[in-house]
């Protein structure tokens, strides 16, 4: 993913699959669709799971609390 839109949840009630798809919605409303992708930090998860519609994977590059949406790029 080259661009995406990034979120900040840092409420601790909230679980992961929560917080993905409370971003995904607000991802959905703004551009009009549902997102592929969502990186968080890779403190959250070890490995690649499915919220939903969306395929979760974990990124060094991405701060812990945010989540960054978009749509897969082809390799």
């Amino acid at each position: 993913m080259k661009i995406g839109m990034m979120w900040l949840d840092t409420d601790k009630q909230r679980t992961l699959d929560e917080k993905v798809k409370r971003a995904a919605e607000y991802y959905r409303d703004k551009y009009g669709r549902f997102p592929e992708l969502c990186l968080v930090n890779e403190r959250l998860i070890e490995d690649e799971k499915k919220v939903g519609r969306v395929v979760v994977q974990p990124a060094k590059a991405v701060l812990p609390g945010h989540f960054w949406l978009g749509m897969a790029t082809p390799n």
